[in-house]
């Protein structure tokens, strides 16, 4: 699972076996991952293009008119 699906599922706890330095030893290095991360979208490798501004915050929307929904 992806570690930021992770974080959203606002799960208690996270348990794991192999680490970051167990992976790559394997070759799947995700170091470049936290790199990218720590730059601005536009210094990314992968380019980036926001579109559709106005559509973007509809799901959002909806989801907070949902009566039934749990508070994230």
């Amino acid at each position: 699972m992806c570690l930021g699906a992770i974080y959203w599922a606002r799960l208690d706890a996270l348990y794991y076996a192999g680490t970051r330095a167990d992976a790559a030893h394997g070759g799947f290095d995700d170091s470049s991952l936290y790199e990218q991360f720590a730059l601005p979208l536009d210094a990314r490798r992968l380019r980036s293009t926001h579109m559709l501004a106005d559509a973007g915050a509809g799901p959002f929307e909806a989801w907070l008119r949902q009566p039934g929904r749990v508070p994230y």
